[in-house]
């Protein structure tokens, strides 16, 4: 069950990173942190029903024992969300996730893992795809940053890239930690990691509210229709993903990052985005590695 997990948590980011795209406001300077409130607010609603419907006895405990990985998780979704002010996310998603990688690595190095050769290949194709697709995304000169005429200086510069880099390097740490907590020494439970992460998202949400009026910057929850469809489709995913890592981190890291792939696909269809030969070519491939995957969980 953990591809059935593990695709469907790719599927429901990949439309999460559509509808983050559509609700990027270049020159709102709180944009980050209004995009943390509804994903926090959706997070805390689900996080309440499932505890209730499932009556799980949730001990605050947890979110201090989960709170590293949830730390790294929110910390490099929020630099996610700001970086979204300087450079397009079509182009910045597959740096990000370059992040299967890093995790995958770290787990080969730390924890004794057996792959077969089906799994490797499949892994390697699927990191390649990633880091492929923002090879071409960032030198593709028809593509447009969305920036504001005043930051246009910084189409090239570093700061429009150090946004998605600290976002892989810091979400593969949380991966990883991720990887740890819950399959290779399980030190948490699934639905203990999931409402902690919740929980801590939701309470991350409040203050961020208190934030914005105490700055008194406009927060109308009617006009985040897209940020809230935004947040509802990464609260899928991460309802799916939390399983699927306690499952086999090792593979699911990657597969699950392949998401970016996906996103661009889905801009080409629902946003109109105008896909090069070589952007297909790489979704074909990165498409072979999920079924190479798949055929070894038969195998």
């Amino acid at each position: 069950m953990w591809l059935v997990f593990a695709l469907l948590t790719t599927f429901s980011w990949a439309f999460a990173d559509l509808f983050y795209k559509k609700g990027a406001v270049s020159d709102d300077k709180v944009s980050h942190i209004k995009t943390v409130i509804m994903v926090g607010l959706v997070m805390g609603i689900h996080g309440f029903g499932y505890m209730l419907v499932k009556g799980i006895a949730f001990s605050p405990v947890s979110l201090i024992v989960y709170f590293p990985v949830s730390f790294m998780y929110i910390l490099s979704m929020t630099i996610g969300y700001l970086g979204l002010r300087y450079i397009e996310l079509s182009i910045s998603s597959p740096v990000q996730n370059s992040s299967g990688a890093v995790t995958a690595i770290l787990l080969y190095v730390v924890f004794a893992h057996s792959l077969s050769y089906l799994e490797i290949t499949a892994i390697i194709t699927i990191t390649l795809g990633i880091v492929a697709l923002a090879a071409v995304e960032k030198h593709d000169k028809n593509r447009t940053l969305i920036l504001s005429e005043k930051d246009k200086k910084y189409q090239k510069g570093f700061i429009a890239l150090i946004f998605p880099i600290l976002y892989c390097v810091i979400d593969g740490l949380g991966t990883f930690a991720d990887a740890v907590y819950l399959d290779e020494l399980s030190l948490i439970g699934e639905d203990e990691a999931l409402l902690a992460y919740e929980f801590t998202f939701f309470i991350c949400a409040i203050f961020a509210f208190i934030y914005l009026k105490v700055k008194k910057e406009q927060f109308v929850l009617r006009k985040e229709k897209d940020r809230g469809a935004a947040a509802l489709f990464e609260t899928v995913g991460q309802f799916f993903y939390v399983f699927a890592m306690s499952r086999n981190a090792i593979i699911v890291a990657p597969l699950i990052a392949s998401y970016s792939v996906f996103s661009v696909l889905l801009s080409r269809i629902f946003l109109k985005e105008k896909l090069t030969k070589k952007q297909y070519w790489i979704i074909a491939v990165v498409m072979s590695g999920i079924i190479m995957l798949a055929l070894s969980e038969v195998i």
